[in-house]
């Protein structure tokens, strides 16, 4: 599976922060069964590589990892089995070192300069982050103008409320958020929902 499968698989990417590895199973249960299938763990705390091996045995799960900052932390989320690497950032080190390893790798731009770099790299498939802060969808059009062969996946500050008019911008192959994760014990059935809806917004 390359990046691109990998981002339209579902219009939402959920971002998920598992601080009790407890949670893990159920969550991801309630993802999938709800359309998104594509779940994107968080190395933001100690559960998190644990949780990765726990979700990739939900069937339909494709699990990987993000905020991967550097190669040590790439190493640590192969050997989880994530599926993929979500990246804040793109730096030469831990471009190199992902794309060597083979796995969809979605690293995260800001400017002009992040995608050349990436560009120049052999990428094309990046993360918008942090996208509202950066400038919202205006500042997405005026970067993917110059950079027509290129695809994103905005994350940060993106919700229910307005990732349907991210999503119809051409460009855009998927979003992130954490809406449809919310932290703490899972609702199964309230995540659910929300995962239902959030797969109905393709447009």
């Amino acid at each position: 599976m390359n990046v691109a499968a990998v981002m339209t698989k579902a219009p939402v990417i959920p971002v998920i922060v598992v601080e009790d590895i407890a949670h893990a199973v159920p969550l991801a249960e309630a993802l999938v069964a709800g359309g998104l299938p594509v779940l994107e763990v968080t190395l933001r705390t100690s559960a998190a590589l644990d949780a990765i091996a726990a979700m990739k045995q939900v069937a339909g799960a494709i699990v990987g990892a993000g905020t991967v900052i550097n190669p040590d932390q790439l190493d640590q989320a192969l050997a989880a089995g994530s599926e993929f690497i979500v990246s804040p950032g793109l730096t030469e080190p831990l471009g190199k070192a992902a794309i060597a390893s083979g796995v969809p790798f979605l690293p995260g731009i800001a400017n002009a300069g992040d995608i050349m770099r990436g560009l120049d790299m052999g990428l094309t498939h990046f993360k918008f982050f942090p996208a509202m802060a950066a400038g919202g969808l205006p500042a997405l059009k005026a970067l993917a103008g110059p950079f027509q062969q290129c695809r994103f996946c905005p994350t940060g500050g993106i919700g229910p409320d307005n990732a349907a008019e991210w999503l119809a911008f051409d460009p855009v192959l998927c979003v992130g958020g954490s809406w449809v994760s919310p932290k703490g014990a899972p609702d199964k059935p309230e995540i659910e929902r929300l995962a239902r809806a959030a797969a109905k917004l393709a447009v």
